[in-house]
């Protein structure tokens, strides 16, 4: 997704902080304000998506853990504890099991959105009597963040005869334009969680998790965890990289289409994220004298473009920006990236879908599995609601879009699995 691309009215989706060891409170220091993000879920159309799910109770849920809590020690285990609870309610509720919570259809990834806020709303406003350090909330945020998307929780099984596949969706971004918005990526993250696809050469287990739309959180909050290498993205994915069969990230780009993207830049547009902040500047990663402009897919593009997998078409999209070697004014390249160049744009943009997928690709190269681990980037098309819906927070062709997107997905992720 590139800012260009928003203003033009094309909605494109990209699409945690770093652990630290929390240090003893000294003294109490004052709770901080709400966030942007956070300051959203007064409005009608959050309170309506939690109530019709009954993800209302989340929040007030942890609310009371932590007035129970005597010690940071509690509070960081009430906080762990009901933050997976949260994202296997939310994986759990996407794949028919439990209550329904209210008539809000099953594969809506908003209220674990929403509720999510309303936890981390909790968090960041929380005074203790025995008081907490900026530290110390800053790892009960970190904790909450992680466990509420799933990204502590990947496990796949043991042994040989299944292949493993590792996908990422997002959060619901652009939320000033429409509160009502829902991203099919996160969607079809919850939907498949688990889940196992039969293929032609054996089942395939999908393990998921979705990230957050903020620029801050994909640096990395502190310099231990930047020296890492990096912020949630390589956090989340650097364990399970060397033991998957296939990876993709996911994100919601175009209308009508599917996009495999091509080729990834390291280049950061400026469009402001879910707290309202733009970056404009080369994707920040960890040592980077050695950092590439470029990074490629090694997902079997030819085999999923060609394959009929859904209703939406599925493209390979080549095209990138760049500033020629020499150059100083951006060029668009149709064909892909010429040599020495400068990134302006990947094939998905300049916001944070791009980021994911460069930062994902960079991560497997770096790991010395360019030659051996398929992975790259998808983008699905944008989930519209029915024509004339300008109110309701869901309709029939909101549902219908969104689920036609899940499918195709999945029959994606088999076709690669397949091909590889």
């Amino acid at each position: 997704m590139n800012s260009l691309r928003v203003r033009l009215g094309v909605l494109g989706l990209a699409l945690l902080t770093g652990f630290t060891a929390p240090t003893a409170a000294s003294a109490a220091q004052a709770a901080p304000s709400p966030t942007v993000e956070e300051q959203r879920l007064g409005r009608a159309a959050p309170q309506e998506i939690l109530r019709r799910s009954g993800f209302d109770t989340a929040a007030p849920r942890l609310a009371r853990a932590l007035e129970r809590a005597r010690s940071y020690g509690e509070a960081r285990r009430a906080v762990g504890r009901e933050g997976a609870r949260l994202w296997q309610r939310a994986v759990d509720r996407a794949q028919g099991r439990g209550p329904a919570g209210g008539a809000l259809s099953r594969d809506d990834d908003r209220p674990l959105y929403w509720a999510r806020l309303g936890m981390t709303r909790e968090v960041r406003t929380w005074e203790p009597e025995f008081g907490l350090t900026d530290g110390q909330r800053a790892a009960l945020l970190d904790e909450l963040e992680r466990t509420s998307r799933g990204q502590d929780a990947i496990r796949f099984p043991r042994g040989e005869g299944m292949k493993r596949i590792l996908l990422t969706g997002f959060d619901p971004f652009t939320l000033d334009r429409d509160i009502r918005i829902s991203n099919p990526s996160g969607a079809t993250a919850l939907a498949l969680d688990g889940t196992v696809i039969q293929t032609a050469d054996g089942p395939a287990r999908v393990e998921t998790a979705v990230f957050p739309v903020r620029w801050q959180d994909f640096t990395g909050g502190t310099p231990q965890a930047f020296g890492t290498g990096g912020g949630t993205v390589e956090r989340t994915l650097r364990p399970h990289l060397p033991k998957v069969d296939l990876f993709t990230t996911v994100s919601q780009g175009r209308v009508g289409r599917f996009d495999i993207e091509r080729t990834n830049g390291a280049w950061r547009g400026g469009f402001g994220d879910n707290n309202n902040v733009g970056r404009t500047e080369t994707v920040p990663v960890s040592d980077p004298a050695s950092q590439p402009q470029w990074t490629t897919t090694t997902l079997p593009y030819a085999a999923i473009t060609a394959a009929q997998t859904g209703r939406f078409p599925v493209y390979d999209n080549t095209s990138v920006t760049e500033i020629p070697a020499g150059g100083t004014e951006s060029v668009v390249r149709p064909d892909g990236p010429t040599p020495g160049s400068t990134a302006r744009a990947g094939g998905g943009g300049d916001y944070l879908s791009n980021e994911i997928a460069y930062r994902a690709t960079l991560l497997r190269d770096r790991l010395g599995l360019h030659d051996t681990l398929p992975g790259g980037h998808v983008h699905t098309p944008v989930l519209q609601f029915a024509a004339g819906n300008t109110t309701e927070v869901t309709d029939p062709e909101f549902v219908r879009n969104r689920l036609d997107i899940i499918a195709q997905v999945r029959a994606i992720l088999k076709v690669a699995a397949e091909a590889s």
